[in-house]
């Protein structure tokens, strides 16, 4: 081994824990966007219609 590498075990170390964390954070990432992107929720429960007194939630645009 060189002087370097006995001399600077320290930095290895962090190195690698900065590689790891790196690497986990973008696989969260990913699978954010794969799930995001994959999935399709269910309709939810809404007024077809404008009420009279305006009370209730309205889809703006319904896709189902």
């Amino acid at each position: 081994m060189s002087r370097f590498a006995l001399r600077l075990p320290g930095k290895r170390i962090g190195l690698l824990v900065a590689v790891v964390v790196l690497t986990g954070f973008a696989a969260a990432n990913i699978h954010l966007v794969y799930v995001a992107t994959s999935s399709q929720p269910d309709c939810a429960a809404h007024f077809k219609t404008p009420q009279e007194n305006g009370a209730g939630f309205r889809a703006a645009k319904s896709a189902c």
